[in-house]
């Protein structure tokens, strides 16, 4: 790997121009009220885990359209008092996967709820929430990022970002969360539904978006051949006169454009090696952002990050925002 894009030192300063759309407000307020008109309806069932210092639930929520969305909830035992909590998404092509592999949040004493990605979950890590698709498709390059990519209404992301700020609400449903202080949380994927639904449910206590896929999307195009942001440049290979039209879409579900919205203390974390997520792209969020943030710089590092070492940061970071105040 190499350094492949900006010097650091412009890196700082990348704010590029937002391309957004002027109904974005409204489209994404339409979204919510109509993913609301279904009670959240949280269930959290017990699993029998074989963990000890922790309670595992199996939990079911509605998301999109009242579908029902799987998680995990991992509640620390001998906590007093209701907790803070931290809603983790996914990386790309993986699910919730099983509740003994996320233990890191709820060791901290932090109540951890782990959304499932619908339609996801066979690529690294088991899934098991479908997606089932609302209409009709026009055709798709493999993978998810061209789902429906011709209309914002039928895009594949309008669904999971839906999701994602629909599994706020079901963890502050759970009586042993304290509703004030919560947290969403991820990387690569991950990162970037952190900042959509932390933009979205705007009383989010903090937001941590680990070099965060779903950012500034043309640029990601033009400067890495890797999946999944390949598989956008795939499809137009073969659409040519749908350049347009699909980089409209996907304004409506911009990182960047979640980012500027967002207000709530924020941690990212960047590779300067990372051909998956280039780093340009992560800093147009990041210096686009509304609130109080810092980001943690990994030199010589790709996608992985930081790795545990940003762990670490993402643990003092969430001790100081997620304190009792």
């Amino acid at each position: 790997m190499v350094m492949f894009d900006m010097p650091l030192s412009e890196l700082r300063e990348y704010r590029p121009d937002r391309v957004e759309p002027s109904d974005f407000d409204e489209f994404w307020a339409r979204t919510l009220a109509e993913a609301r008109r279904h009670d959240i309806a949280a269930e959290f069932v017990a699993a029998d885990s074989g963990l000890r210092t922790v309670d595992v639930f199996d939990v079911r929520f509605a998301g999109w359209n009242g579908e029902r969305v799987a998680a995990w909830l991992l509640m620390p035992r001998r906590v007093d008092g209701p907790v803070p909590a931290v809603v983790e998404y996914v990386g790309y092509g993986s699910g919730r996967s099983l509740a003994h592999q996320r233990l890191f949040m709820s060791a901290a004493g932090f109540a951890h709820l782990v959304m499932d990605s619908r339609g996801q979950g066979s690529a690294w890590r088991p899934g098991v929430t479908p997606d089932p698709e609302p209409a009709p498709q026009t055709g798709q390059y493999p993978g998810f990022m061209t789902r429906g990519i011709d209309d914002p209404e039928r895009y594949y992301y309008r669904r999971i970002m839906t999701d994602a700020a629909r599994a706020v609400e079901a963890v502050r449903a759970h009586p042993g969360v304290d509703a004030q202080r919560v947290a969403v949380y991820g990387r690569s994927q991950g990162g970037g539904l952190a900042l959509a639904a932390g933009a979205l449910v705007p009383d989010v206590a903090a937001i941590v978006a680990d070099v965060p896929f779903l950012c500034h999307y043309r640029r990601a195009t033009e400067i890495t051949d890797k999946t999944p942001y390949a598989e956008i440049a795939q499809y137009l290979k073969a659409r040519r006169t749908d350049v347009e039209r699909v980089f409209r879409t996907l304004s409506y579900f911009d990182g960047v454009n979640f980012a500027a919205r967002a207000t709530a203390p924020g941690q990212f974390g960047v590779g300067l090696m990372d051909d998956v997520c280039p780093p340009s792209t992560v800093f147009a969020a990041y210096n686009h952002y509304a609130g109080p943030k810092d980001i943690c710089v990994w030199p010589y590092n790709g996608h992985e990050g930081g790795e545990v070492f940003q762990e670490s940061d993402t643990l003092r970071f969430l001790n100081e925002t997620l304190a009792p105040r």
